[in-house]
């Protein structure tokens, strides 16, 4: 009800989310065209589930709404979440967040991800994915997203993977000699998911019982004509850390 919605407003004065900034970008830095379209500033806050029980629990409920398949309401205590928001002067609004396990054996980087509706189409998703995988750089180690993925997490995350490969791609010569591997250590990014990725674009052939990248420059070159722009992390306005050298820190 919009009485009680007053009445909480009036009545909490927190103004931004829960946990550290890891992540600040603004309109007054020189950032790169494909980043900030908006020209709005953007912060990212982790959020420890553990610490930070009841907020993450109410962020998940509030995540249901929007996603069919969500099912952690109150086991948050083994997850991190990261809250993305717009800044302005009446405080930091949330526009999406992903949350990601504290510790996967299978070395997933994202567990859930939203966008809430009213900022989607914006290039938030392709931000959110990017910025987990520029942590999983940080760990240095390659991640992927938490499997089975919905039929919208398929293409957005094809369509990323497509953009960061051939990207790197049109910026080699041949005789840098690409490996799979190479590409994984570069991006972040799992090579189960780039030799797929590269199969859908017919830029991956079977040598010797091993995968190698098959350029084709005619695809790279029609990708870039397309002029797509992006929205991205920048690595150089994270400050996070990883959580096993902070903790070697303490030692």
């Amino acid at each position: 009800k919009k009485k009680t919605f007053l009445k909480h407003k009036s009545e909490c004065k927190c103004r931004r989310p829960p946990g550290t900034e890891i992540y600040r970008e603004t309109s007054d830095n020189d950032v790169d065209n494909d980043v900030n379209m908006n020209g709005s500033r953007i912060s990212v806050f982790e959020v420890d589930g553990k610490e930070h029980r009841v907020y993450c629990q109410n962020l998940c409920l509030l995540a249901k709404l929007f996603l069919d398949h969500k099912n952690l309401y109150y086991d948050v205590d083994p997850f991190f979440f990261y809250i993305i928001t717009e800044v302005d002067a009446l405080g930091a609004h949330i526009v999406g967040y992903f949350s990601k396990e504290k510790h996967s054996a299978e070395d997933y980087n994202l567990a859930c991800i939203l966008t809430f509706p009213q900022f989607q189409k914006c290039g938030y998703g392709k931000f959110i994915i990017s910025l987990s995988y520029e942590l999983s750089k940080r760990e240095g180690k390659a991640g992927s997203p938490e499997k089975p993925l919905s039929d919208l997490g398929k293409i957005s995350y094809r369509s990323y993977w497509t953009h960061i490969l051939l990207t790197i791609l049109s910026k080699q010569s041949a005789k840098d000699n690409v490996q799979i591997k190479g590409l994984s250590d570069m991006t972040g990014i799992k090579t189960e998911d780039i030799i797929s990725t590269l199969q859908s674009l017919d830029m991956v052939k079977c040598w010797k019982g091993q995968h190698v990248v098959f350029v084709q420059n005619h695809i790279i070159q029609k990708y870039l004509d397309q002029k797509k722009r992006i929205r991205l992390c920048n690595s150089k306005y994270l400050t996070w850390v990883p959580h096993a050298e902070r903790k070697k820190n303490k030692a």
